[in-house]
């Protein structure tokens, strides 16, 4: 990782005590970069609880130039259309939707009002564009995705850049890749969450990313590339 790639940022980042966001939230530290991460020591599931994350942010760190929100509840493979749980419903809509676009919203105003160019970096899924069997977590990468759209349109004429990035399989907060889901994969592994961190630091840095804003990038291994009818036939 290039270390001056974010010198002189600092970032919020969500979700960082495992999996992506904490692979994340080091490759920032590693190309430069001043991170105060979070996981369940804020409760984004609590109304109320995205705003007062990101005053703390602020307050941590002087000023926050990057935001990334990585952060999740862990996900079953039992929570199907048929068996989730209201409770189980809100709490990911809460987490990934509602506070993701709270924390964005109050740091576009911080960025704004110190006429900083910042950037935002929401970790979505494959699964914002296709059924998981998970309603409420593709719902919310979905919504996810059209938030990015939203702010990336809003916040681009003060020069503040809002893109996405999708992971394939990643396995961790209760997903496990299997043998058959491998044989799907162009590449034949599961991903990590360092081959998404060096790609996420990239699209947030000006040097690689200075003229992207409102995009997804997909980093899947060519799990998209699988083909079920063919698979079928």
């Amino acid at each position: 990782m290039d270390q001056a790639l974010l010198q002189n940022d600092t970032a919020l980042v969500t979700g960082a005590a495992q999996g992506i966001g904490q692979a994340i939230a080091r490759a920032i530290e590693e190309a430069g970069g001043k991170v105060f991460a979070v996981d369940r020591e804020f409760d984004l599931s609590v109304p109320g609880t995205a705003q007062k994350l990101a005053e703390k942010a602020v307050q941590a760190l002087g000023t926050v130039s990057i935001f990334v929100h990585a952060a999740s509840p862990p996900r079953k493979e039992a929570q199907t259309a048929a068996r989730v749980t209201e409770q189980e419903w809100r709490e990911m809509l809460e987490v990934q939707l509602n506070a993701g676009f709270l924390i964005a919203q109050a740091l576009g105003i911080h960025m704004r009002e110190r006429k900083i160019r910042g950037r935002m970096l929401f970790v979505t899924s494959l699964h914002a564009e296709s059924p998981r069997n998970l309603p409420h977590y593709s719902a919310s990468k979905a919504g996810q995705t059209m938030v990015m759209k939203e702010l990336a349109r809003a916040l681009g004429p003060d020069g503040i850049r809002v893109n996405a990035i999708a992971p394939g399989a990643i396995p961790g907060a209760g997903f496990k890749g299997s043998p058959a889901l491998v044989d799907k994969i162009a590449l034949k592994r599961v991903g990590k969450p360092q081959d998404i961190a060096p790609m996420a630091v990239a699209i947030l840095s000006e040097k690689y990313g200075a003229y992207m804003t409102g995009s997804t990038v997909v980093v899947d291994g060519g799990l998209a590339l699988y083909n079920w009818l063919e698979a079928s036939s």
